[in-house]
């Protein structure tokens, strides 16, 4: 029998499913394990094996890039602690952090407690629109000076300021582009590093305020 396709919204639904079906049952694996990249990758094989089960799909690896390359989704998948909602991602070039990562974000936020039955549970799930995707501050800024009319100096010293990753061509170019495009509004925290460090905090409080950004909080 030939499986269905996987789309957006299917795997927005089955994120669900799968978080309460997981939310339901002691992880006996998971009992003394602390180190969180460990908990992430169980999480996510375990997700991933639970809906190639039912649809058709290409998945990758966090080794090898987004989990989720097919064109029609292309989404990685994040697995955090809610006690510091936050992962890495690779960091291709600046222009991420003003543009967005360039892919879509599935963000399972979890609590782990040995001593409690239930040891391993999703608090919440949010899918982050590749758009909505770069970073708050800095996006909000640039939306302010190009509504106050600001000019290309002003910009570049402005990324310069924020120490925005590149030498002056680079912020020259990202630059030109600010000015020539439309900058959707970001919602992650993105700080600068070898690998950009990604903090939900903000986007996990929206509440399925904004477009583009779908919350799911689940009782804990």
């Amino acid at each position: 029998m030939k499986k269905e396709m996987l789309t957006v919204e299917l795997l927005k639904t089955e994120a669900v499913n799968f978080a309460r079906e997981q939310s339901k049952i002691r992880h006996k694996s998971l009992v003394g394990i602390t180190d969180g990249k460990a908990i992430g990758t169980h999480f996510e094989h375990a997700f991933k094996e639970y809906f190639e089960q039912k649809y058709e799909v290409s998945t990758g690896s966090s080794a090898s890039g987004i989990d989720l390359p097919d064109e029609h989704i292309l989404t990685d998948i994040k697995i955090t602690s809610c006690k510091q909602p936050q992962s890495s991602t690779t960091f291709k070039n600046a222009r991420q952090k003003i543009f967005g990562l360039g892919h879509n974000l599935l963000v399972f936020v979890y609590i782990k407690d040995d001593s409690s039955k239930l040891n391993f549970r999703i608090t919440s799930i949010t899918f982050i629109d590749a758009p909505q995707t770069a970073d708050y501050t800095t996006t909000k800024r640039q939306i302010e000076m190009l509504k106050d009319d600001a000019n290309k100096e002003d910009i570049v010293a402005y990324l310069m300021d924020r120490n925005i990753p590149g030498d002056e061509i680079t912020l020259d170019n990202i630059a030109d582009d600010i000015l020539a495009k439309k900058i959707r509004q970001g919602y992650l925290t993105i700080s600068n590093a070898l690998q950009w460090r990604l903090q939900y905090s903000r986007v996990i409080k929206l509440d399925n305020t904004v477009e583009g950004v779908y919350n799911n909080v689940f009782e804990t």
